[in-house]
């Protein structure tokens, strides 16, 4: 099955770093922590919720929002997914009775670093009526999280 362009996110990156560290700050959920931009309160295991405060937003009105991350799949230094409410900012909408996102970051050795793909998809599934708002707000945000990435790999090897 092929995906509507309004389904999905693809984005990758090229990080100066080993797959071993890029690895580790994904799956870290402290380190996943300080770049992402969220409090996490617990670690990530497959079929186990991390829920955390967001710390800094791509939007301001983000800031001190809860987030949960229900993880779905880990496969040491290959892929990494979980699944998640997209730009769920409205204190006043229980996201809980929408379908979430799938997350999936896919990592691949390249020279003496690493490529990094980050697939976020599910969007025809959110109520029409916030679907294109959180498909442009997560387009913006994940362009963010990978030069996020991209620092703190490069600042923290």
């Amino acid at each position: 099955m092929t995906a509507s362009s309004t389904d999905r996110i693809d984005k990758e990156i090229y990080l100066n770093a080993s797959i071993d560290r890029v690895w580790e700050a994904l799956t870290d959920y402290k380190q996943f922590s300080q770049w992402f931009g969220v409090t996490l309160e617990s670690s990530f295991e497959p079929g186990q919720v991390s829920k955390g405060i967001l710390t800094h937003a791509c939007s301001d009105h983000a800031n001190g929002l809860e987030i949960a991350f229900a993880v779905q799949k880990i496969q040491p230094k290959h892929y990494f997914s979980y699944q998640w409410h997209p730009y769920a900012v409205d204190l006043s909408v229980d996201y809980d009775k929408e379908a979430m996102t799938l997350v999936e970051f896919k990592l691949e050795a390249e020279g003496d670093g690493t490529l990094l793909k980050v697939t976020e998809s599910g969007f025809d599934q959110l109520p029409a009526h916030r679907r294109d708002e959180a498909l442009r707000m997560n387009t913006g945000g994940w362009e963010h999280q990978l030069g996020n990435i991209c620092d703190y790999v490069s600042k923290n090897a």
